[in-house]
């Protein structure tokens, strides 16, 4: 299918503009660009409270944005933004992260992890996981209830493929225990010449020169992006993960190995809901309003949430025996 209209009129617009590819600007002027999207993004709806916090690991602070929809939060979110490990702010989710709590009555918490170059790998995914530690560990501080609440790991992209890597982490530690996992066009191995990253359809916000250039700030030696906690979907073990949500794109770079992870998870036994969107350029789920198929996948990506929300209120059973299956 080839791209959908509004997709077509948002890249001509970004043309007109003269917007420079990632892989053309310095690191501060790519992040000015993606700051200056918001514009376009717009505003998200009223919470009942947001709060921007600190918490601290070792060598770093890292501030995390706590979104809570109402008085009692059925359950509790960890979103990790994309932007290549190298873009992206706070500021720069907050409407998804409001709209995102506002219809899944669950509190989200954004993590600003730090970003390549000046810090490169392991940093973004230390700090993804010392945030998903503590917000596991202070529930009472975050949301105000005692009652256990279901932990979701998600993100989008470089946030995509940080979520996968802490939900391998969690099953190796054994803790903390994740409701399930919500990936989002994510970055699971580093092989920029699969089809999937030649085609030129596929050529749009996010390109194939734009991903090495991101590889390259976070991990420049190309043989440290065989390392699991770099490209998850050389993980041997794929086994015992939380469920996951995968969407893709169809007119992404990142495509093929969203749709690959997703068949290697059922493989290994793990329920896998996944849907690739038609028509569709990567970064669609966050570009809201210029690109309305975002509020049709994030219906679906809600619906799915406040459905395992549901069975984990009605069974409190883990969901580990459930066969997987395959949506497309």
């Amino acid at each position: 299918m080839a791209l959908d209209q509004a997709s077509q009129e948002f890249l001509q617009q970004l043309a007109d503009l003269g917007a420079p590819a990632f892989h053309a600007m310095e690191p501060p002027a790519a992040r000015a660009f993606f700051a200056g999207l918001r514009d376009i993004i717009g505003e998200g709806p009223e919470v009942y409270q947001s709060k921007t916090i600190n918490i601290y690991a070792v060598q770093a602070k890292i501030p995390l944005r706590i979104l809570l929809p109402s008085e009692k939060p059925e359950g509790l979110i960890i979103y990790l933004h994309g932007g290549g490990w190298v873009v992206g702010e706070l500021d720069d989710y907050d409407t998804l992260g409001r709209l995102i709590a506002t219809e899944s009555n669950c509190a989200v918490v954004l993590v600003d992890y730090r970003l390549a170059p000046e810090h490169r790998f392991p940093a973004a995914v230390n700090d993804s996981w010392a945030a998903t530690q503590w917000v596991a560990s202070n529930q009472y501080q975050i949301t105000g209830t005692t009652d256990k609440l279901p932990l979701i790991i998600a993100g989008d992209s470089a946030g995509g493929n940080l979520a996968a890597v802490i939900a391998q982490k969690a099953r190796d530690a054994k803790s903390p225990e994740l409701l399930m996992q919500v990936l989002i066009y994510p970055v699971t191995q580093p092989d920029l010449d699969t089809p999937a990253y030649i085609a030129p359809s596929n050529q749009g916000l996010l390109t194939r020169e734009d991903m090495g250039w991101f590889w390259n700030n976070y991990v420049p030696n190309p043989a440290h992006r065989e390392n699991p906690e770099v490209s998850p979907l050389l993980n041997k073990n794929l086994s015992d993960l939380p469920p996951a949500l995968i969407i893709t794109a169809e007119h992404d770079v990142l495509s093929e190995e969203g749709a690959e992870y997703a068949q290697r998870l059922i493989k290994a036994g793990v329920e896998v809901c996944f849907r690739k969107y038609s028509g569709q350029i990567h970064g669609f789920f966050s570009i809201l309003r210029a690109l309305p198929e975002s509020e049709s996948a994030r219906t679906f990506l809600v619906g799915v949430i406040r459905q395992r929300i549901a069975q984990f209120k009605n069974s409190r059973l883990a969901l580990n025996d459930s066969e997987g299956s395959l949506i497309s």
